[in-house]
């Protein structure tokens, strides 16, 4: 009944449209004819002109019915409907031409002149398309007084938008179509000589990011939105800077590449935020190889509660995988990233696995339940501090985990096993980067036991991983500060976890089986920066308005992370962000050696016994052991030079 009562309302409407699509078909036919005329038609071309009027409009309306026309909104139209109407125009013209040339001489009287052939399309389907054009002009119109007539217009906030390019010219149109945003738009600034002056939906560009204390003092402009698809992080600092002399509310719209993937709206205006700052140029991906290595396959993310296993799930996903099956120990980080998926991917297969990686019969009956062709291995501790307290627990989970998954993998005939390392791994002083360093060595061994494909992708801080710098921040500032910070000079490389997971998967598409891929993570950024400008875009005055404490370095860290070892090099592959680290394998004997005393000292949980051995097997270590207060458990004596792994080519 509702269905019937929504046709019955529609049929005048479209009745109406219909007769209005007819009476300007009519009228285009009989001006083309005036045009051919000089507006003086003979007493015989009326005579043809009343002929063949009724069937011209009748096959041009016959094609427009067949094309689907009538199932535009009008108020709506656009440039696909204007694709539409000029492929039905060509077609309704293609037709007239073929009866003009194709009927006999005898039926003369039927054949319309080629000119107006040509005439009348152009006029006719002008027209119909300009009636809708029209009507959506007068539709927005009317919604843009009823927002001046309710009094909304009144609490607008004037705003500049930054960027006529392609992001700005999708937000200019949304916020101008929109009621809610409370926004009003003066026009456009642009860098590009060639935009100055041009108008884009009623909006002008008004000059150039340095014209901007000027056009906010004339305008009165309370905020300013960056929309540029793809701003460089020195840009960005750049229009910070000019926005807080003037000064003024500096915004941001989310990047191009989110709001193409559906993620967010363009109209989602947020502040600028840290990430906008450290974030780089999108990664470029060889999707082909990508969808290669995980289109149709079983794909197994372990720690798919984390940050890096998260967002390596839903990269995943993009590929179409037959199945994902989501690891972790962590109940609830499993069960967001499990609604998360069935919302985003309905149709893809998700099966959450709450297992500990560790527990051999747990990761057996995971395997033999659903043969897993791909393992993405991203469960790991990696908290620096915390794990110098547990050193034991690094043991267990980031290197004899990963020994009993990669054998597992191997076992079960897995074809790619990727594990996620850190730049913590490189001249290790701490338990956890030492710990890495040794999983690292146990994938190139795993590499030579078996046919899975065994690699290991190595790169530095992720930004906003939880647990890392800029969570921390975020919170110290809003709890009113101080902000802490370890030392002055502290360094660090940084990376989106979109980044970093993509080129994940390009290091594990392109692995032969035994490389350590190291990530470009471009230069590195200190911490204090990180920090100042932090408290800056709060609108806060960094040690004035918000003070920066210095705490001092903590046990395990040092100043400057690394992302390849001493004399080690690196090769370039075909990724100009992916390069292999020259990192000769160990011995097998000598590395299952090495792994079963580790065991035995992770069982017996001495902190200070395994540290030792740690600085013992790895050459380049500097762990911290101190002995002073108690008798020393590890002495010189106790291990042999034999004992000491050797690297083989």
């Amino acid at each position: 009944m509702r269905e019937r009562r929504r046709w019955s309302r529609r049929l005048p409407v479209r009745a109406l449209q219909v007769s209005l699509d007819i009476a300007m078909l009519a009228a285009a036919f009989v001006f083309a004819y005036l045009l051919r005329f000089d507006f003086q038609i003979p007493a015989r071309s009326w005579s043809d002109l009343t002929r063949q009027l009724p069937y011209a409009v009748a096959i041009q309306f016959g094609v427009l019915a067949v094309a689907g026309v009538y199932s535009f909104i009008w108020r709506y139209v656009g440039m696909p409907e204007l694709r539409s109407f000029a492929r039905t125009a060509l077609t309704s013209m293609l037709l007239l031409l073929a009866l003009r040339l194709f009927l006999p001489v005898s039926r003369q009287v039927w054949r319309i002149p080629i000119s107006i052939i040509v005439v009348d399309t152009v006029l006719g389907f002008g027209f119909l398309f300009g009636m809708r054009v029209l009507r959506r002009a007068l539709y927005e119109r009317k919604e843009r007084l009823k927002r001046q007539a309710a009094g909304d217009n009144q609490d607008r906030k004037p705003v500049l938008l930054v960027g006529a390019g392609v992001a700005g010219v999708l937000a200019a149109r949304e916020i101008l179509n929109r009621g809610d945003m409370k926004l009003a738009v003066k026009g456009f600034v642009d860098d590009d000589p060639a935009k100055q002056g041009a108008l884009i939906h009623d909006f002008r560009v008004l000059g150039t990011t340095d014209d901007l204390p000027r056009l906010v003092k004339e305008l009165k402009v309370e905020q300013v939105v960056i929309t540029i698809a793809r701003i460089t992080r020195g840009d960005i600092v750049r229009i910070i800077d000019i926005c807080q002399k003037i000064p003024v509310k500096l915004r941001i719209i989310p990047g191009l590449y989110d709001i193409l993937q559906g993620k967010v709206q363009v109209t989602r205006i947020r502040n600028v935020q840290i990430e906008d700052l450290l974030g780089r140029e999108p990664v470029s991906l060889d999707e082909d190889q990508i969808g290669k290595f995980l289109a149709g396959k079983r794909v197994m993310v372990t720690g798919a509660g984390g940050s890096i296993g998260s967002e390596l799930a839903r990269q995943v996903a993009r590929y179409g995988p037959s199945q994902l099956l989501l690891v972790d120990r962590a109940e609830f980080g499993l069960f967001n990233i499990d609604m998360e998926m069935r919302r985003n991917w309905p149709e893809l297969s998700i099966v959450p696995l709450v297992a500990d990686v560790g527990e051999e019969s747990r990761v057996c009956s995971m395997f033999s339940a659903y043969w897993p062709q791909v393992v993405l291995h991203a469960a790991a501790h990696k908290h620096v501090p915390m794990m110098e307290s547990n050193p034991a627990e690094a043991i267990k989970n980031n290197v004899l985990a990963t020994r009993l998954l990669g054998r597992v993998s191997g076992e079960f005939g897995v074809e790619t096993f990727v594990m996620i390392s850190t730049d913590k791994a490189v001249r290790p002083t701490s338990v956890m980067g030492a710990s890495k360093r040794v999983a690292e060595l146990v994938v190139q061994d795993l590499a030579f036991r078996y046919k899975t494909r065994f690699v290991a992708v190595r790169f530095g801080n992720v930004i906003g991983s939880a647990g890392s710098v800029v969570p921390i921040f975020r919170e110290q500032i809003r709890r009113g500060g101080p902000v802490t910070v370890t030392h002055p000079d502290m360094r660090r490389y940084f990376m989106t976890i979109p980044e970093a997971s993509q080129l994940v998967l390009q290091a594990g598409a392109m692995g032969a089986g035994g490389e350590i891929f190291i990530l470009d993570m471009g230069e590195p950024v200190r911490i204090l920066d990180l920090a100042v400008a932090m408290i800056t875009l709060t609108g806060l005055k960094p040690f004035e308005e918000m003070d920066i404490v210095f705490t001092g370095l903590r046990p395990g860290e040092k100043l400057h992370e690394e992302l390849e070892l001493l004399g080690e090099g690196i090769a370039k592959t075909r990724h100009p962000k992916i390069f292999i680290g020259k990192l000769a394998a160990y011995p097998p004997e000598q590395v299952e050696r090495a792994l079963i005393r580790l065991e035995q000292l992770a069982v017996a949980g001495n902190r200070d016994d395994i540290r030792a051995f740690l600085n013992f097997l790895l050459p380049e270590a500097t762990l911290a052991v101190r002995r002073e207060s108690e008798e020393r458990r590890v002495r010189p004596g106790d291990y042999r030079d034999t004992d000491r792994p050797t690297p083989v080519s």
